[in-house]
């Protein structure tokens, strides 16, 4: 991977590690879903008044309300409402696993020697942080399962859907994704007003902070990586958000840095050397042929 998109790579991961620290900060002045609501509401009006969409592209804008609106930011909030940040960061990056093996099963992408080990050693990683905090109850457990495979999902679905622009999908997503998530706030939570009206700067800085930042800029310059890269080359690089998760948890939440955390954190990084030490290889061998190989987007224009 050349250098400029390994530097918005690693920019894109420390957004999302810091967006799971103010969700949780939020989550102590608003309902989860209401957050979620708010959320998709800000991106939507930010976005949907300068942009259009085709007919072609409207049912897998529809699709990805569903899996990435609700499934995984919505199962999120609600899960980290009764779980420690570190193990919600943690427990979300099974959703790398999950796109993985997707990926081989339904785009055919092959598992390199290199890949396969790669991603073995950064996953052992994950299950030693995972040895430090308690893990939840059985219903945020199952919540931010589901949260994960709905963030694999999504990534084979941009992967084979037909080209849209990072912030036209944004915004759209989020618009198709309000009803969804706005009627589960109203089933299942209360006060939704007098919590609007209370909340400080953790309440409505968490909306924004997830709303602008992690929404726009970061999935934004993700899902214009993902035309660029295979599924299988770009999503283990998500592994380090539980990483940056626990060092701004130390930092900013006062949380411990037990010895199981930073030795999964190293495993979570060499695993990521492993993967892309092929490439790099390649690229010496062969004259930038790393990142080279066409993508759906590419072969279209």
């Amino acid at each position: 991977m050349p250098l400029r998109d390994t530097a918005l790579v690693l920019g894109v991961i420390l957004v999302w590690a810091f967006n799971t620290i103010m969700i949780k900060l939020g989550l102590d002045e608003m309902p989860p879903l209401l957050i979620t609501t708010l959320r998709f509401m800000l991106v939507a009006a930010l976005i949907v008044p300068f942009t259009r969409i085709t007919r072609v592209q409207l049912p897998w804008l529809v699709a990805l309300a569903g899996t990435f609106g609700l499934m995984h930011f919505g199962f999120l909030f609600i899960g980290l409402n009764y779980t420690e940040v570190g193990t919600g960061a943690l427990l979300v990056q099974l959703g790398t696993p999950f796109a993985t093996i997707l990926a081989a099963i339904f785009l055919k992408e092959r598992l390199t020697l290199n890949r396969t080990v790669g991603l073995l050693v950064s996953l052992s990683g994950v299950a030693v942080l995972a040895g430090g905090p308690t893990l939840p109850g059985p219903l945020a457990l199952t919540l931010l399962i589901l949260s994960a495979l709905g963030w694999a999902i999504t990534n084979l679905i941009v992967k084979v859907a037909p080209t849209i622009a990072p912030l036209t999908m944004a915004g759209w997503l989020s618009l198709f994704a309000v009803p969804l998530v706005g009627i589960g706030s109203l089933l299942f939570e209360q006060s939704q007003w007098q919590a609007m009206v209370t909340a400080g700067w953790r309440g409505w800085g968490a909306v924004i902070y997830s709303a602008v930042m992690s929404s726009i800029l970061a999935y934004g310059v993700w899902y214009t990586l993902l035309r660029k890269h295979s599924v299988a080359r770009l999503v283990p690089w998500s592994l380090l958000t539980p990483v940056f998760a626990v060092a701004l948890g130390v930092v900013i939440l006062g949380e411990s840095m037990a010895l199981s955390k930073l030795a999964g954190g190293a495993l979570v990084v060499g695993g990521i050397a492993i993967i892309n030490l092929r490439w790099r290889k390649r690229a010496a061998v062969s004259a930038g042929a790393a990142g080279a190989e066409p993508t759906r987007a590419s072969q279209q224009e």
